[in-house]
């Protein structure tokens, strides 16, 4: 007797399933974020002091109808200057800009945000854990080579820094709550977008070594306006940059690069107790 055929057609045969491709931040996207990062930070303190201005131009207005908008203006320029008040606004718009630019970067590239290797932005482990303490012995390095490297192109010159003199005169509960976030938050959202994003985006048109030299020298140009525009203070930075962009290559995450950043600033704010009396 003869068994009827199998009606089952054949398998057709497998494929292999497309590999999706990334879609990675260009050089000019990843110079757009950082310039609106820096933007959000002066778009938050113009909105406060206007919304400032408005509450006490209504105040003024239900006493005095001749109260003018450069009295005004007088009173909300002279209220920022409070040492207190300072800390307080740089704090908001800190956190404001960093959560702004944290929340926009991984809505809008999801799948590089863990990635470790360019054009991922590193935000996972590091391959051992061991980078950390490496981290910390940078972050104590660097501040000390680069203020010598500093003093000796200033010849002897200070070098101003605004965030210092603000923190250096707000009140001691001021001034910790601003030092949490100098060290933690400024650290993390730099970190993304100059060694995540604009690193991995500049090893996409060139080398390695030149790709840490672009990345290192804008990001000490940046920060250039914190400190008086000084060149002298560029090698300081750039030094700086350089190594936590080694930190963040060799690991292959940024937390590294955070832990190092941090660090640096620690040890920069740490004169806000050391030197200075409590103002309050």
């Amino acid at each position: 007797m003869e068994t009827a055929p199998d009606a089952t057609p054949p398998l057709p045969p497998s494929r292999p399933w497309p590999v999706p491709v990334l879609r990675a931040p260009g050089l000019l996207t990843a110079l757009g974020f950082i310039a609106l990062y820096f933007l959000l930070q002066a778009t938050v303190g113009a909105l406060v002091a206007f919304v400032l201005g408005l509450w006490l131009g209504l105040r003024a207005g239900l006493q005095h109808l001749a109260y003018d908008t450069k009295t005004i203006g007088h009173q909300v320029r002279t209220l920022l200057a409070q040492p207190d008040a300072r800390a307080a606004m740089v704090m908001l718009v800190l956190c404001v800009a960093a959560g702004s630019m944290l929340w926009l970067v991984h809505r809008k590239w999801p799948r590089l945000w863990s990635l470790a290797s360019p054009p991922g932005f590193a935000v996972a482990r590091p391959a051992q854990p061991l980078f950390y303490l490496l981290a910390i012995v940078i972050g104590l390095a660097a501040p000390v080579l680069g203020g010598w490297l500093t003093q000796l192109l200033a010849h002897g010159h200070k070098v101003p820094q605004d965030i210092q003199r603000v923190g250096a005169e707000a009140a001691l509960s001021l001034r910790v709550a601003l030092m949490i976030i100098v060290v933690t938050v400024g650290p993390l959202v730099e970190e993304l977008l100059f060694r995540g994003m604009l690193l991995s985006a500049l090893m996409r048109r060139m080398r390695v070594g030149w790709a840490v030299a672009a990345c290192s020298l804008l990001f000490a140009l940046v920060h250039l306006p914190d400190l008086g525009f000084l060149w002298y203070a560029l090698p300081g930075l750039a030094l700086l940059a350089a190594a936590l962009a080694w930190l963040r290559l060799r690991s292959g995450s940024i937390w590294p690069a955070v832990v190092a950043h941090g660090v640096n600033n620690l040890l920069a704010v740490a004169a806000w107790f050391l030197a200075v009396k409590p103002a309050g």
